[in-house]
C-alpha cells in the first residue's frame, strides 16, 4: 500500500486530535505545539474508545474515558489503566504540506 493524503499540515490545529480512517484502520492525527505531526492508532488499548476524542498536552494524548495517557512519539501508555501501546504510523509531509500516512507503515518501537 502507498501513503495516502489525509489532510494538509495547515489544516491541523496544534494540540488538537483528528480521527481519520484508512483501509479500515482508525488513526489519530495530531500536530503538537512544536509543529510536528504524529499519527497513532486511534483506539485506546484499555477500552474501545477513540483517542481523537481525548485531550492532547505535552506530547501525549489522554483517553477521555479512563484517563490513560499515550505518548505521541512511541504509542506507549504513560499511565494506567492501559498497559498495551497503540501503533505509531510513519507520517510523510510532501512539498505542498500534505500529510500522508500508510496504514501498513508503522514505526518499530523498542520495549
Amino acid at each position: 500500500m502507498t501513503a495516502q493524503r489525509v489532510c494538509g499540515v495547515d489544516e491541523l490545529e496544534p494540540n488538537k486530535a483528528y480521527r481519520v480512517e484508512l483501509e479500515g484502520t482508525p488513526i489519530c492525527v495530531v500536530k503538537d505545539s512544536a509543529g510536528k505531526v504524529h499519527a497513532i492508532g486511534d483506539t485506546c488499548t484499555h477500552g474501545d474508545i477513540s483517542l481523537a476524542e481525548g485531550f492532547v498536552e505535552d506530547g501525549a494524548i489522554e483517553c477521555w474515558a479512563h484517563g490513560s495517557l499515550f505518548s505521541l512519539d512511541t504509542g506507549k501508555p504513560l499511565s494506567l489503566p492501559a498497559y498495551e501501546p497503540v501503533p505509531v504510523f510513519v507520517v510523510k509531509i510532501d512539498d505542498d504540506g500534505g500529510v500522508h500516512i500508510d496504514p501498513e507503515d508503522t514505526v518499530a518501537i523498542e520495549s
